[in-house]
């Protein structure tokens, strides 16, 4: 037996596999021992803990800055030494907690009763048949995870929906209320010479989110993007922040049916968590295409699987309710390569 060292934001990979977990916070190495689920709770203590100290850190500058603004300075030496123990306790070199990632969906027009029904649609190309007799119906308020292997047709589903292919035979109905608004993985509409700003705002101080006129660098905020962070070129970039401004790009429209087509890709552990957050509290339907089985297991209401052999499967529940189905239905057979029928 030897030693496995992992950087992943797998988070379920890390549950089910991580014996010890070196968290790095503002500079440090901070280990803890356990899965991902024991360095929450150990987290959640110590941020705990750390509230109480920056309470009392604060007190601390409170009572200082009072005697700065009542007490003459540097009458004596003792005042000197209080003035430069303020000092310290002000500095910029006090290391604060970074601020937790926000990440804001701006909501659409309400929906009707019919969001999106999939009738009897197959798809193939050539003599390859991808998938048949596919049907399901989004209720409002469902987010849909997508899941299934590499080429399966996932993606292609997604252009289907958006009108940019058809269906081999069957039907697609969208409803009349429906404003789909679909955020592909690709990114490659990102002018990296341009700032932050610039990319989302076109260079205006103001821009329409949901049809009202809002402050760029504000709704730029709600993506986590403060002060300077908007003025950062593109290309300098990480993959997580591309996604974060992608995100932002795309919302503005402020759609009620959105299409994501693997939104997980590059974002950290607390950018997660928080486009997690927000996918729940949008009043509208999501599908999700993502490998990520933490992700889909917190926000999916419902599943489609495509597990080969051009079968496609519509389940109610999340991804771990999913998986126990399946192992019902096939066993715990080691997933399988995907493969393809042939037209005859």
């Amino acid at each position: 037996p030897g030693t496995v060292v992992a950087v992943t934001h797998d988070r379920y990979f890390l549950d089910n596999v991580a014996g010890w977990i070196l968290e790095l916070d503002r500079g440090h190495g901070i280990p803890w021992e356990g899965n991902y689920s024991s360095w929450l709770l150990q987290k959640e203590q110590r941020l705990e803990q750390e509230q109480k100290a920056e309470k009392a850190h604060l007190r601390s500058i409170q009572h200082e800055l009072e005697w700065v603004r009542t007490s003459p300075k540097g009458r004596h030496a003792k005042n000197k030494a209080r003035l430069q123990r303020f000092e310290e306790l002000n500095s910029v070199t006090y290391q604060q907690r970074a601020q937790t990632s926000e990440i804001y969906i701006p909501p659409g027009p309400r929906l009707g009763d019919l969001v999106i029904e999939v009738k009897n649609v197959s798809k193939s190309y050539g003599d390859t048949l991808l998938y048949t007799d596919l049907n399901f119906n989004i209720p409002r308020g469902g987010i849909v995870g997508v899941i299934g292997p590499n080429g399966a047709g996932k993606t292609t589903l997604f252009q289907m929906l958006i009108g940019r292919e058809q269906p081999t035979s069957g039907q697609i109905r969208i409803g009349e209320s429906v404003k789909l608004g679909y955020v592909d993985q690709s990114r490659a509409s990102l002018n990296d010479q341009n700032t932050v700003w610039e990319e989302v705002s076109g260079g205006q101080d103001s821009m329409l989110v949901n049809g009202l006129e809002v402050q760029t660098r504000k709704y730029l905020g709600r993506f986590n993007f403060k002060g300077a962070q908007q003025q950062k070129r593109v290309g300098d970039l990480s993959g997580g922040e591309r996604n974060r401004v992608h995100l932002a790009k795309l919302l503005a429209a402020g759609s009620n049916v959105l299409l994501l087509d693997e939104p997980t890709n590059d974002l950290d552990v607390e950018t997660l968590r928080a486009l997690e957050e927000a996918l729940l509290n949008f009043p509208g339907c999501v599908v999700v295409i993502s490998h990520d089985r933490w992700f889909l297991d917190r926000i999916s209401t419902h599943v489609l699987a495509f597990e080969g052999d051009s079968k496609v499967v519509w389940y109610e529940g999340n991804y771990s309710d999913y998986e126990q189905d399946q192992q019902r239905r096939h066993g715990t057979q080691e997933p399988q390569r995907i493969r393809y029928k042939r037209l005859r």
